[in-house]
């Protein structure tokens, strides 16, 4: 009898909706928080996301891309009802650590979006997603999917919260990165290695020289814009670095707001 082959497991290729799963390894999410800052994104964001909660009356909130817990973080201290997703385990159980040092307790879902609504059996007043999380998605199937899964855990007039990099800026003009805002930990180089209309890569160097790699698909937006409105939201409102009036490639990052 002739052997039996094993099927070798098929690797994500670079330009994935799945290889981010290969990209957020432990030494590089043990690292994560050196790339945000807390204290400095804080100082840089302000009270800008809490304010756009509080104005639309939302108070319980699912945190969509959770990371290593900032925003979940900030949310609860302001009093909202937070629920902690990512597609991560790694992430939530940093994001466990980082609450329980001020004394909070989150609770973690860990879950892919476009498969959200088989792990959460709960609506909420406003999903966030943030931190170019949405940029991770490659496919604009899985794009539409996602913003589908959000759409329908929303309850009615609730409202969407999700931001990307700049990337008009960097596709038409180059990458010129102003560090104020998000990724402002000092001791960290952040910089694309090429930015091209599928992929965006970008190299991640850190202070005892480790160096790591996210890649990212490029969003415009004007398209994310469109794809925000053709899944049901409407009165979508665009800020660049938490301003609504901004010269188009003078922000880092776009954040888009919308209501269902």
């Amino acid at each position: 009898m002739e052997p039996i082959e094993k099927k070798k497991k098929k690797r994500p290729h670079v330009k994935s909706s799945n290889f981010y799963q290969k990209q957020y390894q432990d030494d590089f999410v043990d690292k994560w928080d050196e790339l945000i800052d807390w204290e400095g994104r804080t100082q840089g964001e302000g009270e800008f996301f809490i304010e756009e909660l509080k104005k639309r009356n939302s108070s319980k909130v699912l945190d969509a891309a959770a990371g290593t817990g900032y925003h979940t973080v900030r949310l609860l201290k302001a009093g909202f009802a937070v629920h902690s997703a990512d597609g991560k385990e790694n992430m939530l159980a940093k994001a466990f650590e980082n609450a329980r040092r001020q004394d909070l307790l989150i609770r973690p879902i860990h879950s892919d979006w476009r498969e959200l609504t088989k792990n959460v059996h709960e609506t909420y007043d406003a999903v966030i997603c943030l931190g170019n999380s949405f940029t991770h998605l490659f496919d604009e199937v899985d794009r539409r999917k996602t913003l589908a899964e959000f759409y329908s855990i929303l309850k009615p007039n609730g409202v969407l919260i999700l931001d990307h990099r700049n990337y008009d800026q960097m596709l038409d003009e180059g990458f010129e990165f102003k560090h104020k805002f998000y990724y402002v930990g000092e001791s960290v180089e952040a910089e694309p290695e090429s930015v091209t209309d599928e992929l965006a890569r970008f190299r991640y160097t850190f202070e005892d020289g480790a160096v790591h790699h996210l890649n990212m698909f490029p969003l415009r937006k004007e398209y994310t814009r469109s794809l925000i409105a053709d899944v049901g939201f409407q009165n979508i409102t665009t800020y660049g670095d938490f301003q609504e009036t901004y010269k188009r490639n003078d922000p880092d990052f776009f954040i888009h707001v919308a209501e269902k």
